[in-house]
This record gives structure tokens, C-alpha cells and sequence, in this order.
């Protein structure tokens, strides 16, 4: 028999969560974020942790919400975006930040899911993420107080690559389209970038799912639910609650189309 993983609210899935924990976050922009969960961890009251996703949300909405109260400790991320915040915490050495390349960051991320504790990659080779001297802290002032060591660099059929980390995280929250009660988990369009990966990298994986099915068509799971350890289904008000980083609407032409 398989385990039945569906947990009656947001609050019950976070159990264990604590000061310090260190979480993997799945969404991309503010597509396929899990929202119920990131204000349930809000609510929880819990600080100082350490956060892994491709970005820290925006001001207001995401991981921004954690970020705005001071809860986050920790960042590791491919790009800081529009999060007005997020570039002032660390500019203002509030906050430490790992930038890593997108790809790099998504291939530690399923490498740490797969139980593959390193791997090597061309990518940031010759540039401070392999040499080193990115800043991770800077001090109020706005000078280093803390920057990356230079990672090792192998040549391979005559190319130089960089060895980047595999990621393994306290916990996951992840955001599904649709899942069943094992934990087997659907994803839509954008929200498939990093969710699944994230998912992979938890040691504890909660997701928040949109739709709940009693059983998936095997040929239907982007993500199998050996990964996943809580479901939460969403209500419809829940699930429909979808923000739009940057709304972009077309002005009509004189002959009443849009261009």
C-alpha cells in the first residue's frame, strides 16, 4: 500500500520547521510560487534561515514577504530581479547572498536530489564564480566583508570546467498544478523551471497543489512522489490567487486592433 501524504492545513505540513532551517523554493518570478506555504512559514514566526531559489520573489509578494520581515539570513539565487529590498539588504551587509548561474543553480539543486555531491560545469569559468571574489556579505558601508573562496577548476578534452555542489536543503516547498494523494505531482508551463528540482533537493518536500486527483497516469507525473512528504490541496480562492510580476497590456491601433 502507499502511503497517503495529503496533511489537512499549511500549518500541520510545516511541522518541524525551525530557527535556522534551511529551505529549497520552488517558482520562477512569481510563476509557480508556493504562496499558501511561504505565508504559512511566515506565520510560524521562524528566522534566520537559509533560502535556495532561483529569486527571493518581489517586494511584497514571494519569499519577499520573509524578506521584508527580516526572517531571511541566507540567500542563494541566480538573480536578484525587481526585489527592491532584496538589493538593499545586501548592499546594506543585512543580508548574505550566494549568486550562482541559473543552470548551475538548477543542476546543484537536482544533483543534491539524485545523491550527487559535486559535479563539473563550464559554466563561470574565468569569471569570479570560479576565481572567486564575488561578495557574499558586504559591510554597511558598501565594501566586502565577506567574499567567495575560488572553486576548484579541471580541464577535461582540452576545456576547463568549474566544480560546483551539489544542494540538499532542511525542506522544499513547492507548488504543483495538480497531485495525487502519493505525493505524484503535475506541473504547468513555467512553474515545471525550478519546482521539481527543489522538490528533489528537500529532505522534508511539502507541496501545495492546485488540483487533487486520487491517482496520476504514471505518463502524466513531471515529479514522482519518492520526493515528495506532505500535500496540501489548495481551496479554488487559494489556487486561483496568481500574481503577475510585470503586466504588459498592447495599446490599440487606429483601425480598433492591438499591436
Amino acid at each position: 500500500m502507499r502511503r497517503d501524504k495529503v496533511v489537512a492545513t499549511a500549518e500541520e505540513a510545516l511541522a518541524g520547521v525551525r530557527d535556522g532551517a534551511s529551505f529549497a523554493v520552488g517558482g520562477f518570478g512569481l510563476s509557480g510560487i508556493p504562496n499558501v506555504l511561504i505565508q504559512a512559514l511566515y506565520n510560524t514566526g521562524v528566522t534566520g534561515i537559509a533560502v535556495v531559489s532561483n529569486n527571493c520573489g518581489v517586494d511584497g509578494g514571494g519569499l519577499g514577504v520573509l524578506l521584508a520581515a527580516g526572517r531571511i539570513a541566507r540567500v542563494t539565487a541566480s538573480y536578484i530581479g525587481d526585489n527592491k529590498e532584496f538589493a538593499r539588504q545586501y548592499l546594506g551587509g543585512e543580508l548574505e547572498v550566494e549568486l550562482t548561474p541559473q543552470g548551475s543553480l538548477a543542476e546543484r539543486l537536482r544533483a543534491g536530489g539524485s545523491g550527487i555531491p559535486a559535479f563539473y560545469t563550464p559554466a563561470g569559468v574565468g569569471t569570479p564564480v570560479a576565481d572567486g571574489g564575488l561578495p557574499l556579505r558586504h559591510n554597511p558601508d558598501g565594501s566586502i566583508a565577506l567574499a567567495s573562496p575560488p572553486k576548484e577548476v579541471r580541464e577535461f578534452d582540452g576545456r576547463q570546467y568549474v566544480l560546483e555542489y551539489g544542494i540538499r536543503t532542511d525542506f522544499a516547498l513547492v507548488r504543483a498544478a495538480k497531485g495525487d494523494r502519493h505525493g505524484n505531482l503535475v506541473f504547468n508551463k513555467a512553474a515545471r523551471n525550478f519546482n521539481p528540482l527543489a522538490a528533489m533537493a528537500g529532505r522534508v518536500t511539502i507541496a501545495e497543489v492546485e488540483e487533487l486527483t486520487d491517482e496520476l497516469d504514471p505518463d502524466e507525473v513531471h515529479l514522482p512522489g519518492v520526493f515528495v512528504h506532505r500535500v496540501v490541496v489548495l481551496t479554488p480562492e487559494q489556487a486561483a490567487d496568481k500574481s503577475i510580476e510585470r503586466r504588459t497590456v498592447s495599446t490599440p491601433s487606429a483601425g480598433g486592433t492591438t499591436r
